[in-house]
Parts: structure tokens; sequence; C-alpha cells
């Protein structure tokens, strides 16, 4: 008796979870007819022949600013790598208010140490210029490991921390440095009204970090083209195109007027 009873209430729970299971995907299917763009997100992709790694938008842009940055200082490619390691490290690559005792920002900078005010501190540009000025006083940095280079400068108590993050970092230096053509994709949620396109403030802000937005070489192009696609949602950009290529919330595809000696942002 207490067996069939047993039974019973077994059958009937896992008729009662079918069920469910059932409906909820029911309601899914709705949903996602009902709003087309309910999968719409704000999100990033980077992809190099390294790997591939997903970013929020806030992180594509203080990615994309650090290696604007270093190109305007004209530091290798290993200088954006370290700084990309401690980034990581220091702050997952966002823009922080907080921090230990009174570290701040993206490198987690003290002002209380002589990195500046906080307001500078808060600006990704000024505190990845204090970050570079610092590293090119490191004896051979280049040569070192990344976890010795990096805490030569941060002088954090746990400076072995920045070692695993190393991969990463070099997949987001070849994709940001424009070593690595269209290998930044972003995409963003559609809206009724979309904004106003503002490629001409853009451009000035991209020359805050960068400099002259001059093209002499292709890989300073994908530079430009990946520091504007990361940025794409900020100034309402709907398209760059660069080289017989043009990225759109759809990706990378062939086509497009822009050249190789300039890129054009839409």
């Amino acid at each position: 008796m207490r067996r069939s009873f047993s039974r019973a209430v077994l059958t009937i729970g896992i008729i009662v979870v079918a069920l469910a299971v059932t409906i909820a995907v029911g309601v899914y299917i709705l949903l996602r007819k009902a709003d087309p763009l309910a999968d719409d997100i704000e999100s990033c992709v980077v992809k190099t022949s390294k790997g591939e790694l997903e970013l929020d938008i806030e992180q594509a842009r203080i990615a994309a600013t650090i290696a604007a940055v270093a190109e305007r200082r004209r530091l290798p490619e290993q200088a954006v790598v370290i700084a990309y390691a401690t980034a990581i490290q220091e702050s997952k690559l966002y823009n922080l208010t907080y921090g230990d005792r009174d570290s701040l920002g993206v490198f987690q900078q003290r002002p209380s140490q002589g990195w500046g005010k906080k307001k500078q501190i808060m600006d990704p540009v000024y505190a990845t210029n204090r970050f570079f000025a610092a590293l090119v006083k490191v004896k051979g940095y280049q040569k070192l490991p990344v976890a010795e280079a990096a805490q030569a400068v941060q002088r954090s108590a746990a400076g072995y921390a920045y070692g695993p993050h190393e991969g990463n970092a070099r997949i987001l230096a070849a994709a940001f440095t424009g070593r690595a053509p269209r290998a930044v994709h972003c995409t963003y949620p559609k809206k009724a009204t979309p904004a106003p396109s503002r490629p001409g403030d853009a451009r000035r802000e991209l020359t805050r970090a960068l400099g002259a937005v001059s093209v002499p070489n292709t890989r300073r192009g994908w530079l430009i083209a990946a520091w504007s696609v990361a940025h794409a949602q900020q100034y309402g950009l709907r398209s760059v195109g660069y080289d017989g290529i043009t990225w759109s919330s759809e990706g990378w595809k062939n086509g497009g007027k822009a050249g190789a000696r300039d890129v054009e942002l839409t």
C-alpha cells in the first residue's frame, strides 16, 4: 500500500515538473515572438588566432583606450600586454570608483601615493599615461616576465597575481593595437529611436588618447577601427569602415568606400 502510494506521488511529481518545463519553454518562445529584440545585449567579442574573449562595453572601451595611449607614446605591444594584465587584475578593466584604501580607477592608483588627484585618476587616458610613464622607467621591462614588470610599477602586496592574466592580455593586445585585423565586434540593443551619429565627437575623444587621427599604416588603421567599434554605442556610430571592410551591428563584412588611408565613421 505504501509502495503504491510512493510510486503514485513520484509519478505525479514527474508530471508536474514536465508540465512546468513545457510551460516555461512555451512562455519563452512567446516572449521572443512578441519581442524579437529580447536577445539584444551590450557586449563585445575579441577574436584572434590566440583565442576569443567576451567583454562588456566598458571593458572594451578601456581596452581600446589603453592601446591608443600606447600608440601615441610609441610603445611596443609588450607594454600593452603588461598594462592589460595589470588592469585585468586590479579592476577587471573597469574604471572603479573604489578600492583598497584610496585606490581608484583602472589601475587602482592611489592619490596619496602621488599618482594624481581623484578626478585625474578616474580619467582612463590620464591613468594609462601615468602607468606607462612609470613602466618605461623599469629597466629592461620588455624582457621581464609580465608579472615582474607589472609589479615593478604597481608594488602590490600580491605581485604574482598579474602573471595568470598574460594569455588574455595578449589576445586583447593583438586585437586593440590593430595587429589582428577586424578582431573586435560589438553588439548593442536596437532602439526605436536611434541616437544621432556623432563621428566628430568620436574623433575628438580618440584624439585625446591617440593624438593625430592619421593612418600611416594598416596596423594603426585597424587600431582606430577597433577603438571606434568599442565606442560605437557611445557616439551613435552605425558603421566603421576601413580598407574595403565595414563593421555594422551584423559584424565585419567586405565592402564599403573606406580605403587604407582613412577610417570612415557614419
